[in-house]
């Protein structure tokens, strides 16, 4: 295991693949680690990828994490320690930490996959409901409903779906209601329509957090940016169809990373 020291505490990082490379940054949704991407990680042989757990998630300290820009800050610092630039790979919450960092540090960045993600996610009154919710009875109080936003029926009938749910379940409170507080305050929609630099969005559709007209609408935003819909998907294609995720991410890396 590998720690980055921030001002405030450490980031669990990992970093796998040949130095030289093409670079890779994955960033993850609320209420998962770096263990997110494990799915994809066969068909990455190629490339350099790094992963870290953002504040307040899996092995990383919280000291921060109320504001995307709190974590596009670190997602900066992660970058420069692994000697960018890189080709930011981000799902929901981590997409729009994408969104940050590409139109802040654009010399960091090649290129931007946003997977199942957008430049406004949700709403205050949501967010907030959400925060009370774990505030009353930890993130286990809204583990199934979570389930059922992120993964299709079938993947929902299959074993699988418990190491999930335990993933979501014994996130710590503060590190996801941090998290939630940051999505809240946060509307990238006028700083992503300036971006101009090769974007790839990637939708499911039966994302039940956000939806594939939402994603849609921030592929739109941006010019040139490809659009693609993973038929029978939920909101983590990296874990329900990491090969069809694949089939559509490995070209655009191939033209652009």
């Amino acid at each position: 295991m590998q720690a980055l020291m921030r001002p405030g505490g450490a980031l669990h990082i990992r970093i796998d693949g040949p130095d030289g490379a093409p670079a890779l940054l994955m960033l993850n949704s609320l209420g998962t680690d770096l263990r997110l991407w494990d799915g994809l990680m066969p068909h990455l042989s190629g490339f350099r990828v790094i992963r870290y757990d953002k504040q307040g998630h899996g092995l990383s300290d919280l000291w921060d994490g109320s504001t995307i820009a709190a974590h596009a800050a670190d997602a900066v610092a992660v970058i420069e320690a692994a000697g960018g630039p890189v080709t930011l790979v981000g799902c929901s919450i981590g997409g729009l930490i994408a969104q940050v960092v590409a139109a802040e540090r654009p010399n960091l960045v090649r290129a931007l996959v946003l997977s199942n993600s957008a430049a406004k996610l949700g709403n205050a009154d949501s967010w907030n409901q959400r925060i009370a919710a774990v505030q009353a009875g930890g993130t286990e109080a809204i583990a199934d409903a979570v389930m059922e936003r992120w993964f299709a029926a079938p993947f929902r009938a299959s074993p699988q779906l418990a190491l999930w749910r335990n993933m979501l379940a014994r996130t710590g409170a503060p590190g996801y209601i941090a998290a939630c507080r940051a999505l809240a305050a946060s509307d990238q929609t006028g700083a992503t329509r300036a971006l101009r630099l090769p974007t790839l969005v990637i939708a499911g559709s039966q994302d039940g957090a956000a939806p594939p007209d939402l994603v849609r609408a921030t592929a739109d935003l941006i010019a040139g940016a490809e659009f693609h819909l993973i038929d029978g998907a939920g909101h983590l294609p990296c874990v329900e169809t990491p090969a069809a995720m694949a089939a559509i991410l490995i070209p655009f890396l191939e033209r652009h990373a």
